[in-house]
């Protein structure tokens, strides 16, 4: 990084040549995610100097920062440090660069405990200042809130995600995103059964009602008061908190990994929080239709016929595709804002996950600058988005004899007819849905992200495209 040789050359020159020792030794190659360990004895005042590879300049990107810092945090807080200085180098922007260490160090220092009886914060990490000019000092400070809000509300979707059934049950998801709301200046209102009766919410409450846990509706607005100044941009999140399949039963196995099913109401309460932190210029509206899938005397049946919040009636044929039961009725609902873009997101289809594994969710989309602001919010972030096809040969396989639709339409193509059921509940100028089932739970390979327990995909990629949208709609 050329700009930067006067600061690495001065470092090293307190370290009596340290740096330069070891490079041209060969023992730092600067590949991508390296690790040396410099100990100063004195010659500086930090204990212990970590460098972090971060490879070719040509190759490099906000995500290589991002997970430069998470690994450089990790390893120190392995040394027992509590706190670190990081000295800012990097061909981005100031600002950039302060918020991808930012974002990735917060990240990176995730850790879930759970319900564990003991905890051991003895080698906690709690303190991390970057280094920078004077000049620097307010560029750098505006990278670090960006960085700070985005890690932490992604931190509040993990934590969600992570929790088990018996504690994150509709009623306490909408306790925790109304605490969050007024804590973050978004305005919050829940919906109960009786409301969701009144509003003919069939499909969302066909599935919940095998529960003793009744469902709620959580609607979370930003800049609610400059509705009619701001464009609206609505973000919707499937919150099943436990999907045992229904009377269309998953094996035992199968069930492992069913409390994650909320992960796209995680992510948009997450996303709303940075939304909040960061005062995007729009008027988002998060909208949480949350149930359990459950099974009991009372729960719906294959052949049943359910009739959504629009008058469009549903034949169900496997009672484990619930999820797009209750984003129908959610997406309905999102029609009253009159939304300039909608996008959804839901941990719903496993076939989407055989295609793209864990590596990339699935998006489909129907506008061109909505596909845009998403594309560049999926670069920005790395929470990355693949485009998957919409086809009329598609709607064809959820064609009923008794109802307007069935809601699955077999094995082959299921992420694809998945999103043509969705279609039939969306009218507006853009309608974005992504299916985020394969990337939900234990990533590999990327310092930034947990390698067991959910990922929090979904609330940066969220939040960065609601960002994105002001910017493309004012080209």
């Amino acid at each position: 990084m050329s700009g930067d040789a006067p600061r690495i050359d001065a470092l090293d020159k307190a370290l009596g040549g340290a740096i330069d020792e070891l490079v041209s030794g060969g023992d730092f190659k600067s590949k991508p995610e390296s690790v040396s360990v410099v100990y100063p004895r004195g010659k500086i005042a930090a204990r212990r100097l970590i460098l972090v590879g971060i490879g070719k300049p040509a190759d490099f990107t906000p995500e290589v920062l991002r997970r430069a810092a998470a690994i450089g945090v990790q390893h120190a807080q392995n040394l027992g440090a509590k706190s670190v200085d990081v000295l800012l180098l990097s061909v981005l922007s100031v600002e950039a660069a302060a918020q991808a260490i930012t974002e990735g160090a917060l990240l990176g220092l995730y850790s879930y405990r759970g319900q564990k009886s003991t905890l051991d914060e003895a080698n906690k990490l709690t303190d991390l200042t970057l280094v920078v000019a004077e000049s620097e000092r307010e560029s750098a400070e505006r990278g670090q809130k960006i960085g700070a809000a985005m890690a932490n509300g992604t931190r509040l979707s993990r934590d969600l995600a992570n929790l088990p059934p018996n504690i994150c049950t509709p009623a306490y998801l909408a306790q925790v995103a109304v605490r969050m709301a007024g804590e973050h200046g978004l305005r919050a209102d829940v919906l109960e059964r009786g409301q969701m009766v009144a509003l003919r919410m069939g499909a969302l409450l066909g599935v919940a009602q095998g529960s003793h846990n009744s469902p709620r509706f959580i609607i979370l607005e930003h800049n609610a008061a400059r509705a009619d100044e701001f464009d609206t941009v609505v973000l919707v999140g499937k919150g099943v908190t436990f999907d045992t399949g229904g009377y269309s039963i998953k094996t035992a196995e199968g069930m492992i990994g069913m409390k994650v099913d909320m992960g796209g109401a995680a992510a948009v309460i997450g996303a709303m929080q940075i939304i909040a932190d960061l005062n995007v210029p729009l008027h988002v509206v998060g909208l949480v239709p949350s149930a359990e899938n459950m099974i009991d005397a009372e729960a719906y049946r294959p052949q049943d016929v359910l009739t959504a919040s629009n008058g469009k009636t549903i034949e169900i044929i496997s009672t484990d595709a619930e999820g797009r039961l209750l984003l129908a009725d959610a997406l309905v609902y999102a029609g009253r804002y009159k939304p300039a873009a909608v996008v959804d997101i839901a941990t719903l289809t496993g076939s989407c996950a055989i295609a793209l594994g864990n590596v990339f969710a699935g998006a489909y989309i129907t506008d061109a600058k909505l596909r845009s602001a998403l594309m560049a919010a999926a670069g920005m972030t790395h929470e990355r988005v693949w485009e998957m096809p919409f086809a009329p040969e598609y709607r064809k396989l959820i064609d009923s004899d008794t109802a307007d639709m069935k809601n699955s339409g077999g094995r082959f193509g299921g992420a694809n007819i998945a999103a043509m059921f969705l279609k039939e509940f969306t009218d507006y100028p853009a309608w974005a849905h992504i299916d985020m089932a394969g990337v939900m739970l234990d990533a590999t390979g990327n310092p930034t992200i947990p390698t067991k327990g959910a990922t929090g995909y979904g609330a940066r990629l969220l939040a960065e495209f609601t960002r994105a949208w002001v910017l493309v709609k004012g080209e």
